[in-house]
C-alpha cells in the first residue's frame, strides 16, 4: 500500500489538560482518502504521554506508529526519527500541543496535485483553549513567495521562510537532499526553514487557516532563559555552517548575513535584556563579539536597514561604542518602562 503522508509528532510532557489527546484526535479524523500514517515520537517524556501514545496506537494501529527515544534530543531530534521512519510520498510536520481542521492535509494535497507544487502551506490560528473556532489569524506566508520559485522568490523565503508545522513538503526532496533538523537545541526550524526553503521549486498556498498554534504558559516561546538564548544563537551558526557547507553562502550573502544577524544578535539581545531576570553583560558582550566575527559590516547590510527597527539600530550601535553602556542605559530604560506601567495600573 502506498502511503500518501506521514505526519511527524514529537511529544515531550503533552499529557496534562487534554493536550496530547486533541491533537491525535484532530489528526486520526482527517478526510484524506489516501492511506497516510501518524509517526508520533516520544522524546524521552517524564508524563505519561508514551502511556497516551501506545493507547491510541492499539485504536489505530493502521495509521499510528509510536517511537521512542530513551534519551531527550529535543524536537529537532524527534522528527529526525520521524523521518528515519516515514514512507509518505509527502510529509507533514505538527506540534503536539497543536491541532488541525479535519480537512487540513487533504487540502494541502489537493493543492499540490492540482499545481504541480512541491511545498504547500496555509495560514494558522492563535488560541487559548480547545476549540475549532477561528482565533486571530496569522498569516505564514506571502503571496510573493508563491509560485515557480525562481532565485528571487528563494531569497524571499530565506528571508522570511514562515513556519515549518503549517506546510508538507515532497518526501523525495528532503532525500535526495539530506534535509535534516538539528538536535539538542531549542529553535531547530530557525536553522531548518531557511535552509528547507532553497531546495524546493514550487510553493503554494491553500488561503485558509486550518492550523490551530496553542497559546499556553509552558509554549517555548513564553520563556525567555539563558540556555534558550544560547540555542537561538547555536541555531543561526548551524545555518551558517550548513549555508557555506552546501556553497550557498555566496550566493545568497546578504539574505544570510541578515538572517544570521537578526536571530544570532538582534533577536537575542532584545529578548534577553528583557526577558532574563538577571541579564549579564559578559553574554551580552558575547553576541556582539560572535556576529561581528562573522559578518563584521551587517550594520551596512540593505535588510538590516530596511527591516531591523530605527530605535533598535540606534541601541546596536551604542553597543558598538561601548557594551557598558548599552547594557546600563537599556537596563535604565526598561526599568523606567515598568515603573510607568505600574502606576498606569
Amino acid at each position: 500500500m502506498d502511503i500518501k503522508l506521514s505526519i511527524i509528532v514529537p511529544v515531550y510532557n503533552m499529557a496534562a489538560d487534554g493536550k496530547l489527546e486533541y491533537c491525535l484526535n484532530s489528526l486520526v479524523n482527517q478526510t484524506l482518502e489516501a492511506p497516510y500514517e501518524i509517526i508520533a515520537v516520544d522524546d524521552a517524556s517524564t508524563d505519561n504521554s508514551l502511556e497516551i501514545l501506545r493507547e491510541y496506537e492499539g485504536r489505530y494501529p493502521e495509521i499510528i506508529k509510536v517511537i521512542h527515544n530513551e534519551r531527550n534530543r529535543r524536537q529537532g531530534g524527534a522528527k529526525n526519527e520521524g523521518l528515519r521512519a516515514a514512507v509518505g510520498e509527502w510529509i507533514g510536520f505538527i506540534d503536539s500541543d497543536d491541532w488541525v481542521t479535519r480537512d487540513y492535509y487533504e487540502k494541502l494535497i489537493g493543492k499540490a496535485e492540482e499545481t504541480g507544487a512541491d511545498m504547500v502551506g496555509c495560514d494558522y490560528n492563535l488560541v487559548q483553549e480547545h476549540t475549532m473556532e477561528v482565533g486571530r489569524v496569522v498569516q505564514n506566508n506571502s503571496a510573493e513567495q508563491t509560485g515557480v520559485l525562481d532565485e528571487d522568490k528563494h531569497r524571499l523565503l530565506l528571508m522570511r521562510p514562515g513556519s515549518m508545522v503549517i506546510k508538507i513538503y515532497k518526501h523525495e526532496i528532503i532525500k535526495e537532499n539530506r534535509l535534516s533538523f538539528p538536535e539538542g537545541i531549542f529553535y531547530e526550524d530557525n536553522c531548518a526553514g531557511p535552509l528547507w526553503s532553497l531546495y524546493f521549486t514550487h510553493f503554494e498556498r491553500v488561503e485558509e487557516p486550518m492550523y490551530y498554534y496553542y497559546q499556553h504558559d509552558v509554549s517555548t516561546v513564553h520563556t525567555i532563559t539563558q540556555e534558550r538564548c544560547l540555542d537561538r544563537m547555536k541555531a543561526a551558526e548551524l545555518l551558517y555552517g550548513e549555508c557555506k557547507m552546501r556553497g550557498l553562502l555566496d550566493r545568497y550573502y546578504p539574505e544570510i548575513e541578515y538572517r544570521f544577524c537578526e536571530l544570532y544578535y538582534v533577536n537575542t539581545l532584545f529578548s534577553y535584556m528583557a526577558g532574563v531576570k538577571h541579564p549579564k553583560l559578559s553574554f551580552v558582550k558575547a553576541l556582539r563579539r560572535g556576529a561581528k566575527e562573522h559578518f563584521p559590516d551587517f550594520r551596512a547590510n540593505a535588510y538590516y536597514q530596511k527591516y531591523t527597527g530605527e530605535e533598535e539600530q540606534e541601541l546596536i550601535a551604542m553597543q558598538a561604542g561601548s557594551d557598558l553602556k548599552f547594557y546600563w542605559y537599556y537596563r535604565m530604560k526598561l526599568w523606567v518602562r515598568r515603573m510607568k506601567g505600574r502606576r498606569a495600573r
